[in-house]
């Protein structure tokens, strides 16, 4: 898997989301955390996450306390 930029705005999403088309994009935002919204509704909400939140959320899944698919 590989990620890509969407350069203009800063939005990632993985390389998987061409094969399948339910894919979130997320967006780091600074310090503050990170953004997360559906990529086939680019125009509709995100979900906005804590830095400490999102530190967690990457670390359960890391260690296999949250599935990875």
């Amino acid at each position: 898997m590989t990620v890509t930029e969407d350069g203009a705005r800063g939005w990632y999403k993985s390389s998987y989301s061409a094969q399948a088309n339910e894919c979130v994009e997320a967006l780091k935002l600074g310090l503050n955390g990170m953004a997360v919204r559906d990529s086939k509704d680019l125009g509709g909400p995100a979900l906005l996450f804590p830095a400490d939140a999102w530190a967690s959320f990457l670390n359960g899944v890391k260690s296999g306390e949250l599935p990875a698919g």
